[in-house]
């Protein structure tokens, strides 16, 4: 049991949702008007944390057979088989529909429908482009600035122009994240069929 429970967290890749709490909660805070409500950055954050925990697993549940062939993801749970794909499928959606409407409950719509966004972005257009376009690159790092604007609407309850700015800051700041990442594992992506411009960029 420990060890299933282990398993569905890995699911969840809690080193990157630390960092999407971390980008959350610059955009409420900077976003805050008035004294600091500790509640609403809680809830914001608990919302944000669920919907991007359900998008980790969709996306290890899309991609388990790629993640099968390469080194680095083979002894994932999924491509490991120590969770099926229904389990994972069951689990993913549970989490992102409680955060969707967490988010829109507890905080407000627009974050709601912002993290909703960055879901489908992510799962729709992002990674099934990256076995077959080098822009996959540039339209990945849309999601994965979109918390600077959750953080904001939570703080807010809209976006003004300096939610933009934080924005900005997040997507230029992923390439050379995902350029530091394709150099330490272009052989992998490679075999997997990923053709990430980064990976094409340094041959």
């Amino acid at each position: 049991m420990q060890r299933k429970f282990r398993d569905y967290y890995t699911l969840t890749k809690p080193e990157v949702n630390l960092l999407i709490l971390m980008t959350t909660s610059a955009g409420y805070y900077l976003a805050s008007r008035g004294p600091f409500r500790f509640a609403g950055l809680v809830n914001t954050l608990v919302g944000t944390l669920l919907v991007a925990s359900g998008t980790a697993t969709l996306n290890q549940w899309m991609e388990r057979g790629w993640d099968a062939k390469m080194r680095r993801t083979a002894s994932r749970p999924l491509p490991a088989g120590r969770i099926s794909a229904i389990e994972a499928l069951g689990f993913g959606l549970l989490l992102s529909l409680a955060g969707g409407l967490y988010l829109a409950l507890a905080v407000n719509t627009l974050a709601a429908i912002l993290a909703v966004s960055t879901l489908l972005s992510y799962l729709l257009i992002y990674a099934p482009l990256k076995r077959k376009t080098p822009l996959c690159t540039l339209l990945g790092a849309v999601p994965g600035a979109m918390p600077t604007l959750i953080g904001w609407a939570g703080g807010s309850g809209r976006i003004e122009a300096q939610a933009w700015y934080l924005f900005a800051i997040l997507f230029l700041w992923q390439f050379p994240h995902f350029l530091a990442i394709a150099l330490m594992y272009r052989e992998d992506y490679a075999s997997a069929g990923v053709t990430w411009l980064t990976i094409l960029s340094t041959g």
